[in-house]
């Protein structure tokens, strides 16, 4: 007897949990069969993968560092999916707002409570700056902000490997592809861990809000979600598509301030640690919630501490990032499969024959 499933509009979150779960269950399961047939022991490396994330202070403070550039750049780009527009840029975005912070951080000369604020300014309009271009050929021109977000990723990258080796260079260490130490920082509030955690979870929290209360916020859903309605309605569309790309750039920009003066404190090639690409990650999995932008980012900085703890238990980079793929591979299978259920049962009117 066949079975005939639904696809549901609306999923409820009770059964995206359920479904994301299993889906690790199963990817956790093939990743121990695998290990063990690899001849590794998998509970020992489960027992270490534990002991050295969340059941340790030093682990602890890794997931927290891990999460603060996630989440705004996973805002960065859940901001932009939320009305159907992708910023693939938050790379490069968030390149320019350390390369603005750290401009500030290596050469100004104001004390360290007034620079710090700067720093943050400037990130978030380098961010701006870095996506206007795209943002204002998406909203008057119809270009593929995909696309162009995406490139400037790549000048973004080089930008930076030009500064950190030539004129910005470090001549005090000679470490290679990076600049001198930034004069001030972020202050660190718990061993590691800085003030951008507390900043990354504030700005995710006011973004929520912002959007759910505001009439900017209404607008751009409404934009988002059928153009013609809104300019029927009398709704700028052009507008909300620029507002909300430069806001999406602000915030990647911001996790690049962030990062530079509160975890690196200097500019040098490799900055982004793909921070960028992963918050579309960190986006998808948050769905249509704001909020849900920090478990999704605690869940990415886990897999991230993950694989290096795996690497130092000598397991390749390689099947680091196979095992990575497998658990997200997981994850969206159980997303969608959450989407799927068996019809309700209509009960028979006393008109219907059996």
């Amino acid at each position: 007897m066949s079975v005939h499933m639904t696809r549901l509009s609306i999923v409820p979150a009770r059964r995206v949990a359920i479904g994301r779960a299993l889906g690790l269950l199963v990817a956790v399961m093939i990743v121990g069969i695998t290990l063990a047939a690899m001849g590794r022991p998998p509970l020992e490396l489960l027992t270490l993968i534990l002991r050295s994330t969340v059941g340790s202070r030093f682990g602890i403070e890794d997931l927290a560092l891990f999460m603060t550039p996630l989440m705004l750049t996973g805002a960065a780009v859940w901001v932009g999916v939320r009305v159907g527009l992708w910023n693939i840029g938050a790379e490069g975005q968030f390149y320019a707002g350390a390369v603005a912070a750290s401009a500030i951080g290596l050469f100004g000369t104001m004390p360290a409570i007034v620079e710090i604020p700067l720093m943050a300014v400037g990130g978030i309009l380098a961010g701006m700056v870095w996506i206007a271009l795209p943002a204002a050929a998406r909203a008057w021109l119809g270009v593929s902000e995909i696309v162009t977000t995406l490139l400037l990723n790549f000048v973004a990258s080089l930008i930076v490997f030009y500064l950190a080796t030539g004129p910005w260079a470090d001549h005090v260490t000679g470490a290679l592809a990076s600049t001198e130490r930034l004069r001030v920082g972020l202050p660190e509030v718990w061993g590691a861990v800085h003030i951008g955690f507390f900043l990354s979870l504030l700005a995710v929290i006011a973004l929520a809000a912002f959007l759910s209360r505001s009439r900017f916020g209404y607008e751009s859903a409404v934009v988002g979600a059928n153009p013609e309605a809104a300019r029927y309605a009398g709704m700028a569309v052009s507008r909300n598509v620029l507002i909300v790309l430069l806001l999406s750039g602000g915030l990647a920009g911001l996790a690049g301030m962030i990062e530079v003066s509160g975890t690196v404190h200097r500019l040098q090639g490799g900055l982004a640690n793909n921070y960028g690409y992963l918050g579309i990650v960190v986006a998808i999995l948050a769905r249509r919630s704001c909020l849900a932008l920090i478990p999704a980012a605690l869940l990415m900085g886990f897999i991230l501490d993950t694989g290096i703890v795996l690497q130092t238990a000598q397991i390749s980079a390689s099947a680091v990032l196979a095992i990575t793929g497998l658990v997200m591979m997981a994850i969206a299978v159980g997303d969608e499969l959450s989407a799927y259920a068996r019809p309700a049962i209509q009960p028979k009117t006393s008109g219907q024959t059996s």
